[in-house]
């Protein structure tokens, strides 16, 4: 990224900001603005989460806020309630209380001398979330958003649950926010009330996992802040930005096709990371594409931002099977509506073992698979964060464990965009199970590339909201949906389809072993088919090369540690994969405020034991300035019988070396048709 030091407006910094909202609590600001926004108002915009902008954000956030506010943006950065510096205490995501909190915050703005009252909100994740979901509510003054790496659907599409089925990255989000709710505040900002503003997040924030576990399947407490509830609700204009690699791709299609207000979508290679820093690369200068969007939006201005397609996606090329990616090959391409008229959606029947050629018809045998709990151990995470390396590896090994159908050989570049739909025709011998499904590129030398995935808990087919046993040995009909994907397979590769009736650690198992009968003759694959010379690719405008104000200093005191390792005993049959994200010891050099983060993860299970499933994750995190330190260490163990999850947490606080908080979870949680 190229650091830009001089911008069209002179900006100034304004720390320690105490924005009062409506019932008397305070929350901690920092705000960037032009210095000639004293005499000639600007338009604001919002980013509203709760990852600490005093340490823990401030050397994304001075890549990004700086630069808006020097092409003339009044940006404010505002920590959640019971997060970083802010008063209360924060007991989960999204809550009424965080939405109502953001529209006092957005009506302060706009009593501001400096604001002339247009307003936006953006963000990436979290912040991503809640802008969509303050621009269902309305309020006055909000003209427009961006948001990036969000979903619409809290139940269906987020890191909790897939298709109905439990993911591991709901333990291990989980995690983190079970650490980042007992951080401290900063002494420094707060001052002495600091120890009573922790223990009130240490004794009040809760386990939010239980929290989780308790609402199985869709109900009120998922549909509350999904804006896919009402679509209608959103009039402001939206920007909604994803990448492959990332968990919440889906929602940038969704929102396209279903949301009536002005809108814009972009996809790319990338993780859950903004695109001027996008991994897998390449980066983009997404910040510039960002103040073309506000300066149409917010100041009136004349450009074609929305004159442009309104969807533009990273076509990936073939690659290799990797855990990472410095660079994703492909190209830019666009389609000027979604859903698009020149995307054919292809329907293939299955085979004995294969994927018929188009008019081809088959007959095959049923198929049977028990598939073993190592199929998914190179699964990576659900949404890719890129530190360490979790992308899925070589599908070989998973697909030994799987029923697999090929593609004949293919003779002609074929590029695939959208979502592809496995319609299953099967039967199980248990009355609760699941099926996994990967979309492989397969190279001539057999090595298998994911390119796409879906997952299905059978006992949901009528509906997330009243799931229901099968009946063994009885017919029925799925249409597994996978990830949306926009990829080019190239001559002389396959097409693969995989089935498993497991998927961990990604996804937690069924509560037995199950076996699944397939009905090929009766099945099929829809793939979504776009042509490679398409009219809306011709005379693309190239996006710049990525660039963003400064960082701040900072000093690496230590480095950190990263693995992502997969074992396996074969004396007991004990596998593992246990990942370890360590981000040293850091020391912001303009607070002298040294912070250390580590998490270890580990999912282990023996042979086939559905029993033996467990997820355990550790978290510490600590706060140093001369003679003051806090730590805090967070433990979290979830296993499972036949019946029931087993919750089991502990926090441990420490001033210096001495704890001085400590609180134990255990926790029983009935298994609904999970």
């Amino acid at each position: 990224m190229r650091n830009v030091t001089s911008l069209p407006y002179e900006t100034h910094e304004e720390t320690g900001l105490r924005i009062p909202v409506s019932d008397g609590i305070e929350l901690a600001a920092r705000c960037w603005r032009p210095v000639s926004s004293d005499e000639e108002p600007v338009p604001a915009i919002l980013e509203f989460i709760p990852y600490r902008q005093h340490d823990l954000t401030a050397l994304r956030d001075s890549t990004v806020h700086p630069y808006l506010a020097g092409h003339g943006y009044a940006c404010l950065r505002v920590d959640l309630r019971g997060s970083g510096n802010s008063e209360g205490v924060l007991t989960g995501e999204y809550l009424e209380s965080e939405l109502r909190d953001a529209g006092d915050i957005l009506a302060w703005l706009a009593a501001q001398p400096w604001c002339n009252g247009r307003m936006g909100m953006m963000g990436i994740s979290w912040g991503g979330f809640n802008a969509l979901q303050v621009a269902a509510r309305r309020p006055p003054g909000l003209d427009a958003i961006v948001t990036m790496c969000s979903s619409d659907d809290r139940y269906s599409d987020d890191v909790h649950y897939m298709g109905g089925c439990l993911l591991s990255d709901n333990l291990s989000w989980a995690s983190t926010m079970f650490a980042y709710t007992s951080c401290p505040p900063d002494p420094a900002v707060v001052g002495e009330r600091w120890r009573k503003m922790w223990f009130e997040r240490l004794e009040g924030s809760g386990l939010w996992l239980e929290d989780w576990l308790r609402h199985q399947r869709r109900d009120d407490f998922w549909r509350h802040a999904s804006v896919c509830e009402d679509y209608s609700a959103v009039e402001c204009p939206v920007f909604a930005v994803s990448g492959w690699a990332d968990g919440y791709s889906n929602a940038v299609f969704r929102l396209l096709e279903r949301l009536d207000a002005p809108r814009k979508g972009l996809i790319g290679p990338w993780s859950h990371k903004y695109p001027h820093l996008g991994q897998p690369g390449p980066a983009i200068g997404f910040l510039q594409e960002m103040v073309r969007w506000w300066d149409h939006w917010l100041k009136g201005a004349d450009n074609d931002v929305m004159d442009e397609p309104m969807l533009r996606i990273w076509m990936q090329d073939s690659v290799p099977p990797s855990t990472a990616y410095t660079e994703r090959p492909g190209r830019w391409v666009a389609e000027q509506n979604w859903p698009s008229p020149y995307i054919d959606r292809i329907e293939r029947a299955l085979g004995y073992y294969s994927i018929a050629e188009s008019g081809q018809e088959t007959r095959a045998e049923p198929l049977t698979i028990q598939s073993p709990l190592s199929v998914g151990k190179f699964a990576g995470k659900w949404c890719s964060y890129n530190a360490p390396p979790d992308l899925p590896y070589d599908q070989r090994e998973e697909d030994g464990g799987s029923v697999v159908f090929d593609s004949q050989i293919l003779e002609e570049r074929w590029e695939v965009l959208g979502a592809p739909v496995l319609n299953l025709a099967f039967s199980v011998d248990e009355p609760l199970a699941m099926v996994a499904v990967r979309m492989s590129d397969v190279d001539p030398d057999g090595r298998a590339t994911r390119v796409s995935f879906g997952l299905l808990n059978l006992a949901h087919l009528s509906g997330d909201d009243e799931p229901r046993p099968l009946a063994p040995g009885v017919r029925y009909h799925a249409s597994v949906k996978l990830n949306g994907l926009a990829h080019a397979f190239p001559p002389g590769h396959r097409l693969r389809l995989s089935v498993s009736t497991s998927y961990w650690p990604l996804a937690w198992p069924p509560p037995a072993p199950t076996q699944l009968t397939v009905y090929p003759a009766d099945s099929s694959v829809v793939l979504p088919t776009r042509p490679a010379h398409h009219p809306a690719d011709t005379d693309l405008r190239p996006f710049e090369e990525a660039e963003g104000t400064p960082p701040i200093p900072t000093t690496t005191l230590e480095p950190g540690e990263h693995k992502w390792q997969v074992s396996r005993d074969l004396i007991d049959y004990r596998s593992a994969l246990e990942v370890v994200k360590d981000l040293g010891t850091v020391r912001f050099d303009d607070i002298d405020l040294i912070v250390k983060r580590r998490t270890d993860e580990l999912y282990s299970w023996t042979g086939n034991d559905l029993e033996s499933t467990r997820g355990e994750t550790v978290w510490s995190m600590t706060f140093a300035r001369g003679d003051w330190s806090a730590r805090t260490v967070t433990r979290t163990t979830l296993t499972s019988s036949p019946t029931d999850f087993h919750l089991h947490a502990e926090l441990d606080a420490y001033e210096g070396e001495h704890r001085v908080f400590a609180r134990n979870w255990s926790r029983v949680i009935p298994r609904d048709h999970v």
